[in-house]
């Protein structure tokens, strides 16, 4: 059950990276509507909502980080809320359109946003009829909750912990070790002084699989 954990945690955490936050979100690449779409659905199989609501909370975060207004940081309300607090909130269950009015003009990824239990139940069924009961709690429920803490550690701890290598206008840190569990996330400093880059690892040492 070991490499079932590992691997459907690796797995979910690439669509988080590469789906939610740097295509949805920032648009730092592009591909086939086909392929957005495949993106949309593994990134919500890891059960952290839409895509479309995804991206329009972290652009807004962006657009307010570590500010008042920020939705998740930990400077405003406190660890526990950055990290997974803000997402369980009946506050933040909507999806703000005016944010993600690019990619809402996709029949299928409105559709996606809307019943965004679908991803997750049929890769949680997937696992089921292969590797059973056991294979469902360890495969989906628990590296789920892995992957849920995985995502938003850098929401807290990399806006408290790590390395300043740029002046970008808020509480964004470096980690290595961050980067390693989040596919190379963990470069956030980085990511938030330049947004618009798919990598976010901008030297050798920085590892980022995710691009």
């Amino acid at each position: 059950m070991f490499w079932l954990v590992l691997g459907s945690y690796y797995l979910r955490m690439i669509g988080v990276t590469a789906g939610y936050h740097r295509y949805f979100s920032h648009r730092s690449y592009k591909t086939s509507r086909w392929f957005q779409f495949c993106l949309a659905f593994l990134a919500q199989t890891s059960a952290q909502k839409g895509a479309l609501w995804w991206a329009a909370h972290h652009r807004h975060h962006h657009k307010h980080s570590d500010q008042h207004e920020d939705i998740h940081s930990p400077s405003q309300k406190g660890f526990w809320w950055s990290q997974v607090g803000w997402i369980l909130d009946k506050s933040t269950e909507d999806t703000n359109w005016k944010y993600i009015q690019d990619y809402a003009k996709f029949p299928e990824l409105r559709w996606l946003n809307k019943y965004f239990l679908v991803p997750p139940t049929l890769y949680a069924l997937a696992i089921f009829a292969v590797w059973g009961w056991q294979g469902l709690f360890w495969g989906f429920f628990f590296s789920t909750v892995m992957l849920y803490h995985g995502t938003f550690v850098i929401n807290s701890l990399c806006h408290v912990f790590g390395k300043v290598r740029y002046k970008s206008g808020d509480d964004s840190k470096n980690s290595l070790l961050l980067a390693l569990i989040t596919c190379g996330e963990g470069w956030h400093n980085n990511h938030h002084y330049y947004q618009a880059t798919a990598n976010q690892g901008w030297f050798w040492w920085e590892i980022d699989v995710s691009y």
